[in-house]
């Protein structure tokens, strides 16, 4: 398809557009009703075939991009060699910081690898300094850049960037296995995945003797084609541990190192806390939970076992008597009708989503009026007590949960939060609340982590305002992403629809000058309001916003120090 690339980059893209536009066509016009069972499969075949093809050709113009810019990087460091022999102290910093931005791996350019090894054994703990974590981070720009071309998550962004080096600098036969179909993308990412920690001269002969030595371009379903996930990844493991044994030992300690524990929602008000543990730690923390589980049940515990196994975890981790005395703040963003007259819009929690309007409002009543709290305090529960210094209130007992009640207002079709500002460079507190509330993760297209920064989208040192308009929250890397030269952010907005304002709209421009917009998501459901049985009797609105309220529920737990 791609013959005479003698007419340029611009003339090779043209035609890789168009090829994939007629493809596009193709796949959208085609007709599944008209083909019998054995051509659907046949159909399902060929275009695994294909996705496969394409992931290998991504590899190949990533791995080109990482090494153009690595190039650049190796001329702005001689920059910074001059700079530093002529005494220029401001250049060398300015050329070495560039060529930081413009690398993908802290390895030398033209090298990427595997880490390098610990001088020495004995340290379990393997913990990389401030400096070389900051290193690290300042070389995600081009990782950035190639998960927002993808529509992914910054963070699957640079495992895509390192995985297509690997293939096309150390894994030839495993570029080759993608390239016709014989693996997917998930099974050649086993493979660099598990390699990862080999010398390259090593990882080749590994890709010779399990990849190589096994593969059949003429019959996908041959040799390695005929491996699933595990049986693959075991065949890679042997041959490494047996051409490579020192490394095998090396892995492991830095895989101890990686130890840690993450949270992440899963539907229907739950989360998932997973921790990565060393098998020995992980099987005695399994076996604890089990055992206290099978106490409980021979006791006549009338939990399940899983269920005793989860509050016993929360309990042990918290040191709380019972999983309900956890001190924690817990933000409910939803509207007033929903809080105090029964209404069932969905309300939402920060960084988690949408959660049901009488979750909300049982958590809220389990918050205050706990029972274990009231037994406690001789069976009395919380007190409402409005100050009505700041538009809050609060209800305490001495055990039970502080709420504070703050009014936000949105628009009444967009369902987003209005504006609120300060003359201040740092966002106060309430104003970084709201920017938290109405933005919920990342603001990075495809990014979803949790928001961790407040950010200016025009620097205040460029006369950017401390406002919500002017402000979006980022995770750590995006935030220092947007920092580095080439990338710039600007607020956009985009003309009314049906005589509403738009929604807050912030568009990113990458140092290739690809452009990126993101919009903040609805924080309730307001498009609806005048709709459905809930709202036949409640009066609308005359004002041109509706009012929400944001639950801040804090539980303070008495302690006792031992003398």
């Amino acid at each position: 398809m791609f013959e005479g690339q003698e007419l340029g980059g611009a003339g090779v893209v043209s035609r890789l557009e168009a090829g994939t536009a007629a493809l596009q066509a193709e796949l959208t016009g085609l007709a599944p009703e008209a083909l019998d069972d054995a051509s659907l499969v046949d159909g399902l075949a060929a275009l695994e075939v294909a996705k496969a093809a394409c992931a290998a050709a991504q590899a190949r113009l990533t791995e080109r991009l990482v090494e153009s810019r690595a190039q650049a990087a190796r001329r702005l460091r001689h920059e910074a060699r001059a700079c530093a022999d002529a005494g220029d102290f401001d250049g060398w910093v300015l050329a070495r910081d560039r060529a930081r931005t413009l690398e993908l791996e802290p390895e030398a350019p033209g090298t990427l690898g595997p880490r390098p090894r610990a001088a020495s054994g004995g340290d379990r703990d393997g913990a990389r300094s401030r400096s070389a974590r900051r290193l690290t981070l300042s070389r995600t720009g081009l990782a950035a850049e190639v998960a927002l071309a993808r529509r992914e998550s910054p963070a699957r962004g640079s495992r895509l960037a390192t995985t297509a080096v690997a293939l096309v600098r150390h894994l030839p036969r495993t570029l080759e296995a993608l390239s016709a179909g014989v693996l997917n993308e998930r099974r050649a990412e086993i493979v660099v995945r598990v390699t990862s920690h080999l010398q390259p001269s090593v990882r080749s002969r590994v890709d010779a003797e399990v990849v190589g030595a096994h593969l059949d371009p003429a019959d996908a379903a041959a040799g390695v084609g005929g491996w699933g996930d595990r049986e693959l990844e075991r065949r890679v493991r042997a041959c490494a541990d047996r051409l490579d044994a020192e490394a095998a030992v090396e892995r492991c300690r830095i895989a101890e190192a990686e130890r840690r524990v993450t949270i992440r929602p899963v539907p229907d008000t739950m989360a998932l806390v997973t921790a990565l543990l060393p098998v020995a730690e992980a099987v005695a923390v399994h076996a604890a939970l089990t055992r206290a589980a099978m106490s409980a049940k021979a006791l006549g515990d009338e939990r399940g076992k899983g269920q005793v196994m989860a509050d016993t975890l929360v309990e042990l981790v918290t040191g709380q008597a019972t999983a309900v005395d956890i001190p924690v703040e817990v933000q409910v963003v939803m509207t007033d009708r929903a809080l105090l007259a029964g209404d069932e819009s969905p309300a939402h929690v920060p960084g988690y989503g949408p959660v049901p309007a009488g979750w909300a409002r049982d958590l809220l009543s389990r918050a205050v009026h706990s029972p274990s709290d009231a037994s406690r305090c001789g069976g009395q529960g919380g007190q409402g007590d409005s100050d009505g210094s700041d538009g809050s209130a609060d209800a305490v007992s001495p055990r039970t949960a502080k709420v504070w009640v703050r009014r936000l207002f949105t628009h009444p079709r967009s369902g987003t939060l209005v504006a609120m500002e300060s003359t201040r460079r740092l966002f106060p507190e309430a104003l970084r609340r709201f920017v938290v509330a109405r933005d919920g993760t990342c603001r990075t297209p495809w990014c979803d982590a949790p928001v961790a920064h407040l950010d200016h989208v025009v620097p205040h040192a460029n006369g950017g305002a401390t406002s919500a308009t002017n402000g979006q929250g980022l995770c750590v890397r995006c935030n220092i992403v947007k920092e580095q030269p080439g990338w710039r952010s600007r607020v956009v907005e985009p003309p009314p629809v049906h005589g509403d304002d738009p929604p807050h709209t912030v568009e990113t421009t990458t140092p290739t000058g690809r452009r990126y917009s993101s919009t903040s998501p609805p924080v309730l459901p307001l498009t609806d309001r005048g709709e459905g049985p809930s709202h036949a009797q409640a009066p609308r609105r005359p004002a041109a916003t509706s009012q929400v309220v944001v639950l801040e529920l804090y539980r303070t737990v008495e302690t006792e120090l031992a003398g």
